[in-house]
């Protein structure tokens, strides 16, 4: 059973930049593919991006292609979400997802 946590949420201004973090235990890391859902008040979780298990192949979401960055560290059993030229839309719950399990979240507010 995989455990996953997140951190590096926070409030931060429309324009600036914050770093998730996705620490992973019990499975062996590199065996599976991680992801980035997002899930804003009143709204469905939805997905933000992909990465595979070596992180040759990754998948954005168009509303925030050119603006975030997933990677991982196999070494470290962490994974990261690098988000750039934030907007206020990009205000959510993250959560991280990888080898059936679940984060529990954290906030991301963004200030306009």
């Amino acid at each position: 059973q995989v455990q996953l946590v997140e951190s590096g949420g926070g409030l931060v201004q429309a324009g600036g930049s914050l770093r998730l973090s996705c620490a992973a235990s019990g499975r062996t890391f590199s065996s599976y593919a991680m992801g980035w859902f997002r899930q804003a008040p009143g709204k469905e979780r939805e997905l933000v991006a992909v990465i595979n298990t070596f992180g040759h192949s990754t998948y954005y979401a168009d509303s925030v292609k050119g603006r975030f960055t997933i990677s991982r560290d196999n070494a470290k059993n962490t994974m990261y979400l690098q988000m750039n030229s934030l907007k206020p839309e990009d205000t959510a719950v993250y959560y991280c997802t990888g080898g059936n399990g679940w984060g529990q979240g954290t906030q991301v507010t963004v200030s306009s």
